[in-house]
């Protein structure tokens, strides 16, 4: 069942300035408006170019919004994430924002376990009890016991994609984002996934998500949020 209102975003506007081509600016996102509660998973949708991506990065403070407004509830109190210090963005995203990328960041000489059990040990858990939850959660996506020991750069895309969607679950947090979590995996791995989006919308978590692959969209969304291409502007007339 929906519950509180967990992100409410307005007027989001996000240009990127590209200084190799003399400083032509790029509008992606234009006015943006979300409401994102517990209990449910809102799933971004349009066509490639739309910024979904980029709303995603925004709402983690990995991109600074051009204008408008991102809050995040965290602790019982309203946070505005556009002019949030990074001291404060480090919180939120240990405590209250998790993030599954399409792809997972190396970690070099770190097991895929200890990789799993980190969010949790940076929450002050028992170091025993983050990595005991962290094999429930690499088995339960059928990640081989026999990787569980070795750094998960050598693994292949499916399995380090696995790998990914374990730590972003494990920490419990509140709000997730997800963008494309199931791109690269099989159908029987999808199925293990949807599972555990379900589990944690039902537990009231929530969930801000990209896919493509429209059986997976259909299975989770709770709600679609459609993203629209920003027209290019009119090509300047001389002589005008």
């Amino acid at each position: 069942m929906q519950g509180e209102t967990m992100m409410a975003v307005r007027g989001l506007c996000k240009t990127f300035t590209l200084h190799n081509q003399g400083g032509q600016r790029l509008p992606v996102l234009d006015a943006v408006d979300l409401d994102a509660a517990a209990g449910e998973c809102v799933v971004l949708s349009g066509p490639s170019g739309t910024g979904k991506s980029t709303l995603l990065r925004c709402l983690y403070g990995n991109y600074l919004a051009t204008s408008g407004s991102i809050r995040v509830r965290h602790g019982g109190q309203w946070v505005e994430l556009t002019d949030a210090p990074e001291q404060q963005i480090l919180e939120l995203r240990r405590d209250t924002i998790g993030y599954v990328s399409q792809f997972l960041r190396a970690i070099p000489r770190v097991s895929a376990l200890d990789v799993v059990a980190d969010p949790l040990r940076r929450r002050a858990a028992d170091a025993g009890r983050a990595r005991e939850r962290a094999a429930q959660l690499l088995e339960r996506l059928r990640v081989p016991g026999r990787l569980w020991s070795l750094p998960p750069a050598t693994f292949s895309g499916g399995e380090q994609q696995r790998v990914n969607i374990a730590r972003g679950l494990i920490g419990g947090h509140s709000i997730l984002l997800l963008d494309e979590p199931t791109a690269s995996l099989d159908e029987e791995n999808r199925a293990v996934v949807i599972e555990l989006i379900r589990e944690a919308v039902a537990a009231g978590r929530c969930l801000v998500g990209i896919f493509h692959d429209a059986a997976v969209r259909d299975a989770v969304a709770t709600r679609i949020l459609p993203l629209q291409p920003i027209p290019a502007p009119a090509p300047a007339l001389e002589g005008i």
